[in-house]
């Protein structure tokens, strides 16, 4: 009698997810990205506190893009050696100081230095971000740890002004500094306990980067990419002004009115991320048309309708739920489009990012103190439908390559 020993059956386990890792990757992302569009919610609260008009107050927003726009491309290639988990460790102690020197500024040229300070910590957070996730994570499951600290960046798009807003009225706005100063500082401490070593990779070079941009339809798709986030922080860096216009009955609506009016852009944000983020695989093409020109038209009807609150809310609501998943579709776009080249593609994303959020915060400071309000909020619709256009031929230039 012959017998057979059973074949042993390889098993692949995977190590247990460190989900106190990504928890506060992601606090640490919405914090940041907090902090960096918090001025457009009390931005004339600073501006009559510094003396200064609300176009110059709104630089705050612009400097702080300069600065991740010159890092995020960059920070890999300056610090080729460091540990990303030390990184990052610097990267949130940056942002700490940044808010206390917010916090305790007396003159706009201290502001503005604080928050050059805050863009290289933010950018550099980004650029890293990815290569720590996939530390955590493996490459198995990749997509699940981004989740994670794109969930952090799109909350503090449409929660993070509201909530800071709320608490300037309870606080103000200096004491909202402070507080994120204290926060920062301990999610620093965090990151340090909690997430893996990873050793320093080679970076994307300069030229992969321009390479990347002439891979057919690309360079079309970030041109739409900056102007759809151009589009929207021409109209969102000066949400504040906007709703302040907004009355019934011939009377303007009070702090409470403009807070909640915040808050439904917000909860359109949480809503959006969870409807477009299960069909975002499927629909991305569309989704990178579409959404754009649906800003848009929310964008109109909130500076068109001031007479009707209302209206102004649920527009607020659908301007909230596509641009809080801009980032989804943006980054699912890279991942189709260039899935050899992920790096490249993200550091261009973040790149866009902040050079469309420097040129919104400058040139609309411009246009609001010389023009008004409104025309700010018409030129953001016409560079959102720009986007859109340049989306559609990016998709038609990338199935022909």
């Amino acid at each position: 009698m012959t017998t057979t020993a059973p074949l042993p059956v390889a098993t692949t386990t995977l190590p247990r997810l460190r989900y106190g890792a990504l928890l506060t990757m992601m606090a640490m992302s919405f914090l940041l990205v907090t902090a960096e569009f918090l001025p457009g919610g009390v931005l004339t609260e600073i501006a009559d506190d510094v003396g200064v008009t609300p176009g110059q107050a709104g630089q705050m927003v612009a400097v702080t893009a300069l600065a991740g726009l010159i890092v995020a491309p960059t920070i890999g290639m300056a610090l080729p050696r460091l540990n990303r988990r030390a990184l990052l460790v610097w990267m949130a102690l940056a942002a700490t100081v940044s808010n206390a020197v917010v916090a305790i500024a007396p003159s706009l040229p201290l502001l503005l230095l604080g928050r050059v300070l805050l863009g290289a910590a933010l950018s550099g957070f980004w650029a890293m971000s990815i290569t720590v996730a996939a530390k955590i994570a493996g490459p198995e499951r990749l997509g699940k740890a981004v989740m994670f600290t794109s969930a952090g960046t799109s909350l503090a798009t449409v929660l993070g002004v509201p909530i800071g807003v709320m608490l300037s009225e309870v606080m103000d706005w200096r004491a909202v500094f402070g507080f994120a100063t204290v926060v920062t500082l301990l999610l620093a401490v965090a990151l340090r306990m909690l997430l893996p070593s990873v050793p320093a990779e080679s970076s994307a070079s300069l030229a992969t980067l321009v390479g990347t941009l002439r891979l057919p339809g690309i360079g079309l798709g970030v041109a739409g990419h900056v102007l759809v986030v151009l589009g929207h922080f021409l109209a969102f860096t000066y949400i504040r002004l906007a709703l302040e216009r907004v009355h019934e009955g011939g009377h303007p609506i009070d702090a409470g009115a403009i807070i909640v009016l915040l808050a439904l852009f917000g909860a359109g944000g949480l809503v959006g991320n969870l409807v477009i983020g299960v069909v975002i695989d499927r629909t991305y093409r569309l989704l990178a048309v579409v959404s754009p020109i649906v800003i848009a038209l929310g964008v109109l009807v909130a500076i068109a309708a001031s007479g009707a609150p209302m209206l102004v809310g649920v527009a607020a609501f659908v301007w909230g739920f596509f641009f809080a998943s801009w980032l989804l579709i943006v980054n699912t776009w890279v991942g189709h489009r260039m899935p050899d080249r992920l790096e490249a593609g993200g550091s261009i994303v973040v790149v866009g990012f902040q050079a469309a959020i420097m040129l919104a915060a400058g040139v609309g400071g411009l246009l609001v103190d010389g023009f008004g309000i409104v025309i700010v909020y018409l030129v953001g619709a016409g560079m959102l439908v720009i986007g859109a256009v340049l989306f559609g031929a990016s998709n038609r230039a990338g199935a022909r390559g």
